[in-house]
């Protein structure tokens, strides 16, 4: 059985990325990955069918984290 999951998290691309110390611009630009984001369009897609997986539950739950996380990133990075 093959394992759909990205050899690269979201988390991983992220502190990758804020490693690199961004400027504010280039952190609210920020965008995952074009392989994530299908990656999260395919749980979601499950999810709806009700097919997730334990650890596809887990994998869409640090999406979803990750997302929250960026979101107050980057409106904190707006505030300054």
């Amino acid at each position: 059985m093959m394992n759909d999951a990205p050899v690269s998290t979201l988390f991983d691309e992220i502190t990758d990325f804020l490693a690199l110390s961004p400027t504010s611009d280039q952190i609210i630009a920020y965008r995952p990955s074009t392989m994530l984001d299908d990656r999260l369009h395919d749980l979601l897609d499950k999810q709806s069918e009700d097919e997730l997986t334990g650890s596809e539950k887990a994998e869409l739950d640090e999406f979803i984290q990750m997302n929250h996380f960026l979101t107050i990133l980057k409106a904190k990075t707006r505030l300054k």
